[in-house]
């Protein structure tokens, strides 16, 4: 292999770390990655007590980490992080002259389309490759330019009473100066990998504000109604930070295990089509799936610990138990997506800055009729335009739609006893790892006639059940009336087995106003 290709791809990052690739066998843009992440963690500490806000100007830790995510970029990238500043500048130069009651149209168009070139350019030259590039870092800055712009629209254009919870929470009354907004940009804490994070936590956190708006319970402070002077003691992460970079670092060691038997690239072959059966077919899935998952949350994990560290991600103290919570901005939450109840629950434990994002920036704006589709569509031109993401978010929207319908017609049978509630929990939880399963390995093959051709071995049958369930189940089992009233009636849309959309519609905003998916 030529010493300036990985996996065949040209690679434009730092060859500094070469030696590591050498001895380890990983490739370059691994190592780098890796090392990067590193660097990360060992720099959270002196971001949170040497930089520490009360001590230092908020330009200096402003300054700080946005060279240091530059520095990483470099590292990682070479030459193509010039994207990572290509993008975000001429979004702020359409934020500064564009009429706030339309930039942030603008802005999303510019940057989806800045995205989509990149997308489709690493398509054209590096097909189906998992090395490391550019896309990631720039997936993460599209989401920040563009719930920035919706955001100073909501602070600058609207009235209190017009915007959502969410809205007002995310609300930006001026234009950041240009330190504040790239920094905000390339801070390398969410940089690599995410998460997302939104303009107000992040001001929050270089301000030093985000503690000083939990005090612990019963203690940590002076006495409320007296003139003093109000004493927080800020909670040490490194009890969350230790538990989460260990479990990153056991998902990434059971993926290098498991990965090479459970490759999703297998259903492709002819022996595979073969041999197995649709039931053997659709417990390959799931445990391939599964394993593929692994990749994520090592990722997010890592990247959130490292948030942590630095202070970024405290979310308040647990009202119950007292003790700091620190998933302002976490990504995941593995035992909520793996053991959910329900599509929805499995949903809204994934990807929650992505959901978050969407939410903000198209799903509570679009007309109700269109909102799930636009919805799906925006979040498939976000990832790129590989056929299996489309095959995995349109059919994510028929399930959206089947998912509400059974649960419309069907669950109120099912709340007469606590065995019965328990049967239908136990019933939807194995329905929702078949679908996940079912809905997703398209996103992971990415290609489309492979993808299509397993669906048609296995006769497309949460297909036709889900058609089933919403054109034929309302006739032959319309919903259930019951004698006493429903007490609320968000109990239907808040509990919606559906993808993320429908999630989306009930999930309940937990940032407080004045903070900021």
């Amino acid at each position: 292999m030529a010493a300036d290709e990985v996996d065949g791809f040209q690679y434009d990052g730092s060859y500094i770390f070469s030696w590591v690739s050498d001895i380890s066998g990983l490739p370059l843009d691994q190592v780098n990655f890796f090392v990067s992440q590193l660097l990360g963690l060992l720099l959270a500490p002196v971001f949170q007590y040497v930089l520490h806000p009360s001590t230092t100007s908020p330009a200096t830790r402003h300054t700080f980490g946005m060279v240091m995510g530059l520095a990483f970029g470099y590292l990682c990238f070479g030459i193509q992080a010039l994207h990572l500043a290509g993008l975000p500048a001429i979004c702020y130069i359409v934020m500064r002259t564009q009429n706030p009651k339309t930039m942030q149209r603008v802005v999303m168009a510019v940057s989806i389309s800045y995205l989509s070139f990149i997308h489709l350019h690493r398509q054209m030259y590096d097909y189906g490759s998992y090395t490391l590039d550019i896309t990631g870092p720039l997936m993460v800055i599209t989401q920040k330019v563009t719930s920035l712009a919706f955001s100073i629209h909501d602070g600058m254009t609207k009235k209190e009473e017009e915007l959502t919870q969410l809205q007002k929470s995310h609300a930006v009354r001026k234009i950041p100066n240009p330190l504040e907004y790239f920094s905000f940009m390339f801070h390398y804490q969410a940089l690599m990998a995410g998460p997302m994070v939104f303009y107000v936590d992040y001001i929050d956190f270089i301000n030093g504000t985000n503690f000083l708006k939990h005090s612990p319970p019963q203690n940590g402070s002076l006495d409320r109604n007296s003139n003093s002077r109000k004493v927080v003691i800020e909670p040490s992460p490194f009890p969350m930070v230790f538990q989460k970079v260990i479990l990153s670092f056991v998902c990434i060691s059971l993926f290098m295990y498991l990965m090479p038997m459970f490759t999703i690239s297998r259903v492709k072959e002819d022996e595979f089509i073969g041999n197995k059966g649709m039931v053997s077919m659709m417990m390959y899935l799931i445990v391939a799936t599964s394993v593929a998952r692994l990749k994520y949350y090592y990722a997010w994990l890592l990247a959130d610990g490292i948030c942590n560290a630095s202070g970024l991600g405290f979310n308040g103290y647990d009202p119950e138990t007292g003790k700091p919570r620190w998933d302002l901005i976490s990504n995941v939450d593995i035992l909520g997506f793996e053991f959910g109840l329900n599509i929805r629950s499995s949903i809204e434990a994934w990807n929650k800055g992505t959901t978050r994002w969407l939410r903000l920036v198209l799903f509570e704006r679009a007309p109700k009729s269109y909102s799930t589709v636009l919805t799906y569509t925006l979040s498939a031109l976000w990832h790129g335009f590989y056929p299996g993401y489309y095959l995995t978010f349109f059919g994510g929207a028929l399930f959206t739609f089947a998912a509400r319908q059974v649960r419309r017609s069907v669950r109120d049978y099912f709340l007469d006893s606590k065995q019965l509630k328990a049967f239908y929990d136990v019933i939807t939880m194995i329905t929702s790892r078949l679908t996940m399963a079912y809905v997703t390995f398209p996103f992971i093959l990415l290609e489309f006639y492979p993808s299509i051709r397993i669906y048609l071995h296995m006769y497309l049958w949460l297909h036709v059940l889900a058609l089933f369930a919403i054109f034929v189940l309302p006739t032959i089992c319309p919903k259930r009336i019951k004698e006493a009233p429903i007490k609320s009636e968000k109990i239907e849309s808040n509990g919606s087995l559906a993808l993320m959309p429908d999630m989306l519609d009930s999930i309940d905003c937990k940032m407080k106003s004045p903070k900021s998916l």
